[in-house]
C-alpha cells in the first residue's frame, strides 16, 4: 500500500508517519481551497488570504486524520493489539495493526472509535465557526472553522459506509463475527461489500467525469478502485494470517541442501547452480561450515569479464536478519522478511549452523491447499 514514507513525531508512544503520496494530495488540498472553495463561499478577499486559508485548512485535515487514527490506535492498545504507528497517505490516514482484533468486541469498539472521533471533531469545529462568529473574529479565521467541521462531518459519514476496510465495514465485521463466530466468513463478506462499494464509486466517478467534472469524476474513480484493491487485499492476508498462525519454519523447510563452496568461480556457479536450480540465493560453505549467502544480485555487481577470475566466497554477504531465519519462528514472520527483502527463498539457521531452506513457492503451495480444503468453513 505504502511507498517512501517519513517519519514525523511521536504522540502518545505512536510514530506518526507520512507517506510520500501525501504530499501530493496537501498541494492539491491547497490549491483547490485557495483557488475554489473558500473563494466560492467568501468572496472579495486578497488572493494571499485565500492561500493561507487554504494552507491553514490543509494543515486542519492533517490533524484531524491524526487524531481519527490516534483514536483506533489507542483502543486498539487497550485490547493489547500491537500497533506499527500511523501513517497519512493519499486517500487518508491507516493505523497499522500487527495482528487481527482478539474478538468482535475489540473490533468493534476499536472500528467505531474512528467515526466517533471525526464526529466530535465536526460538532467541535462548528461550535468554534459559531463562538468566532460573536466574538466578531475575522471571516478568514471563520471560514477555516467552517471547512474543519464539514470535512470532518464527511469522514465521519463516509467511514460508516459498511465496507470493509473502512470503519463501517469492521463494524458490519465485527457484527457478523459476533453471529457466526467465524472471523473468516465474515471477512469475506464484508470484503465483498467494500468491493461492491468500490464499483459503485467507478460507477458515479464515471458520470461525475462524463458531466463535465472531470477532477471530481477521477477522484470518485480512484477512491473506487482503492477501496476494492484493498477490500481484496485484506481478505487475503487475513486468510494467509490464519492459515500459517502458530506453525513454524521448520515445519516447511526443506533439508535437502543446494551449497555452494566459496572457492568456486562465479563463471563455474551461474553455469552450475544458478542456470541449473533457477534460485536466487544460496547457501555458502567451507568444510561444512556456513560462511555466508550469494545470491544473483551479488554476482551482477561483478563485470562479466571477471567472473572466470573471481570466487563465490569474494563476494558471499554475511547471513543476516534479511536473508535467514530461525526454524522455530513463525511462517507468517518468513513471508514478511521475504516480502521486505524481495526474496524467494531464506536461510534456515540455527545456532549458527545451516539446517535448511525455506521458500515462498512452498508456503504458497501450502497455503493453497489448506484453503482448499477448509473451503467449507468459509460459507
Amino acid at each position: 500500500m505504502f511507498g517512501k514514507r517519513i517519519s514525523l513525531f511521536k504522540l502518545l508512544g505512536f510514530e506518526v508517519r507520512v507517506d510520500a503520496s501525501w504530499v501530493i494530495i496537501a498541494v492539491l488540498i491547497i490549491w483547490s481551497l485557495a483557488t475554489g472553495y473558500f473563494p466560492m463561499d467568501y468572496k472579495n478577499l486578497a488572493p494571499a488570504t485565500y492561500w493561507w486559508m487554504g494552507a491553514a485548512g490543509a494543515l486542519g485535515l492533517f490533524a484531524s486524520i491524526v487524531f481519527h487514527e490516534l483514536c483506533h490506535s489507542i483502543v486498539a492498545r487497550k485490547f493489547g493489539i500491537p500497533m506499527k504507528g500511523i501513517t497519512l497517505f493519499i486517500f487518508g490516514g491507516v493505523a497499522e495493526m500487527d495482528q487481527e482484533p482478539p474478538s468482535p468486541k475489540s473490533e468493534f469498539l476499536m472500528a467505531i472509535a474512528g467515526p466517533i472521533s471525526s464526529g466530535f471533531l465536526a460538532l467541535l469545529f462548528y461550535r468554534l465557526h459559531d463562538f468566532s462568529g460573536s466574538l466578531a473574529l475575522s471571516v478568514p479565521i471563520q471560514g477555516v472553522f467552517h471547512y474543519l467541521g464539514w470535512i470532518n462531518a464527511i469522514l465521519a459519514v463516509f467511514n460508516l459506509v459498511p465496507a470493509f476496510p473502512l470503519d463501517g465495514g469492521r463494524v458490519l465485521r465485527s457484527i457478523l463475527w459476533y453471529t457466526k463466530n467465524n472471523l473468516r466468513w465474515a471477512t469475506r463478506i464484508a470484503s465483498n461489500c467494500g468491493a461492491g462499494f468500490g464499483l459503485i464509486l467507478i460507477f458515479l466517478g464515471i458520470i461525475t467525469f462524463l458531466d463535465g467534472n472531470i477532477i471530481g469524476g477521477l477522484w470518485w474513480v480512484l477512491i473506487g478502485l482503492f477501496l476494492r484493491g484493498a477490500s481484496r487485499t485484506s481478505y487475503e492476508q487475513l486468510l494467509i494470517q490464519k492459515a500459517f498462525e502458530g506453525e513454524p519454519v521448520r515445519r516447511f523447510m526443506k533439508s535437502d541442501l543446494v551449497t555452494v563452496p566459496r572457492w568456486l568461480p562465479l563463471s563455474e556457479f551461474v553455469e552450475e547452480y544458478i542456470y541449473k536450480y533457477h534460485f536466487k540465493m544460496f547457501p555458502v560453505q567451507e568444510d561444512g561450515r556456513l560462511v555466508g549467502c550469494v545470491t544473483t544480485r551479488n554476482v551482477k555487481e561483478v563485470p562479466r569479464e571477471e567472473w572466470k577470475h573471481r570466487t563465490v566466497g569474494e563476494i558471499a554477504r554475511d547471513c543476516t536478519r534479511e536473508n535467514s531465519i530461525s526454524p522455530d519462528a513463525d511462517a507468517l514472520t518468513a513471508l514478511s522478511v521475504m516480502s521486505k527483502g524481495g526474496h524467494s527463498r531464506l536461510i534456515v539457521v540455527e545456532q549458527g549452523r545451516l539446517v535448511g531452506v525455506i521458500s515462498i513457492k512452498d508456503l504458497l503451495s501450502f497455503l493453497t491447499l489448506k484453503l482448499d480444503l477448509e473451503e467449507e468453513e468459509d460459507r
